[in-house]
């Protein structure tokens, strides 16, 4: 997973820029250590021009998406915790919530409001060491036994092997839509961004600005797509029947108690009064991530991710669906 090798060569990587980081993510090209000095300054000047380059696109595309620190909304304004309220703690004027879990409960919250559309974002950072069978879960829900649902899952992992990034997508009390990802970064080191576009043209997933998901609307091919008013939930929690390995491998719980970190608890979605209300009004235009498609640049970055980090996609496992899932065409 990890690509911060440079010994013994030098590397080159694509920079994506969002509004409150700069991530290098995309290796392209290897240069072998019998490159001159004078070519490294090549390299390095031309990089330094893609980077300026990059820079404004990014600027242009993502101005709306970062989270800016100073319009942090606290906890208590939009969330509310649900489970182990003794096992949630809040920091920095509620601007930051860590969850715990050991081997007596986990905890989780969700947000006041529901929702139905919008652009959800945290900063999310997981527990390190060994968490093989620890979930750490970012998604949205209209819960019950037809719930539409939008997940982003981290699967922890024994010490030294990398944490997979889940994605899944539930419509009416159907899921199995999963697809993996090994990250280009260690996600137990710091905080990053993750975030969810759900409009009514796509769901786009997120990862520090950098689309690796999309899950289209395609309702006018007999395919469900999520529409029911949903909330924002957040939990740490035990899923070591199925997490790893197939539930092989169970939590080491003498590594407990696991933690999980989270920031950026904004609120950038229509809100719906009534949860039993489909509320067309939030697909209108006047809402600005009603307007958001991917751009040129973007289409090539998601193309690239997609290539060298996806680890699973469900459309492509044969063993599993004798017929694959109609969507499966579109997606």
């Amino acid at each position: 997973m990890a690509i911060n090798t440079f010994i013994p060569k030098l590397y080159i990587y694509t920079f994506v820029w969002s509004r409150n980081e700069k991530r290098d993510i995309l290796l392209h090209e290897k240069y072998s250590k019998t490159t001159n000095k004078m070519e490294y300054i090549l390299i390095f000047g031309f990089v330094w021009a893609l980077m300026l380059i990059i820079k404004a696109d990014a600027t242009r595309v993502h101005g709306v998406r970062g989270i800016a620190i100073n319009q942090e909304s606290g906890f208590d304004e939009n969330y509310v915790v649900t489970w182990g309220q003794d096992h949630v703690l809040k920091s920095n004027q509620g601007k930051e919530v860590q969850l715990t879990m050991d081997y007596f409960s986990g905890s989780g919250f969700e947000s006041k409001n529901h929702y139905g559309s919008g652009f959800f974002q945290m900063r999310i950072k997981v527990f390190g060491n060994n968490s093989s069978g620890v979930v750490t879960a970012f998604y949205l829900t209209s819960k019950g036994d037809t719930h539409d649902e939008v997940d982003f899952e981290f699967l922890g992992n024994v010490e030294g092997k990398p944490i997979t990034l889940q994605t899944n997508v539930y419509t009416e009390g159907r899921g199995n839509r999963e697809q993996r990802f090994d990250l280009w970064f260690d996600p137990t080191i710091d905080y990053h961004n993750y975030g969810i576009l759900w409009n009514p043209y796509h769901i786009v997933f997120y990862v520090d600005s950098i689309p690796i998901r999309v899950f289209n609307n395609n309702t006018s091919n007999g395919v469900n797509y999520p529409s029911k008013p949903m909330q924002v939930v957040s939990s740490l929690w035990n899923g070591e029947n199925w997490a790893r390995d197939g539930g092989k491998t169970k939590i080491n719980w003498t590594y407990a108690p696991f933690k999980a970190h989270f920031q950026g608890l904004s609120d950038s979605g229509c809100h719906v009064d009534d949860p039993s209300n489909n509320s067309k009004a939030c697909g209108s235009s006047i809402y600005w991530w009603n307007t958001m498609m991917l751009s040129v640049f973007e289409q090539k970055v998601y193309k690239t991710v997609r290539e060298k980090y996806m680890n699973y996609d469900y459309c492509s496992d044969q063993a599993r669906f004798s017929v694959l899932p109609s969507e499966c065409r579109y997606n």
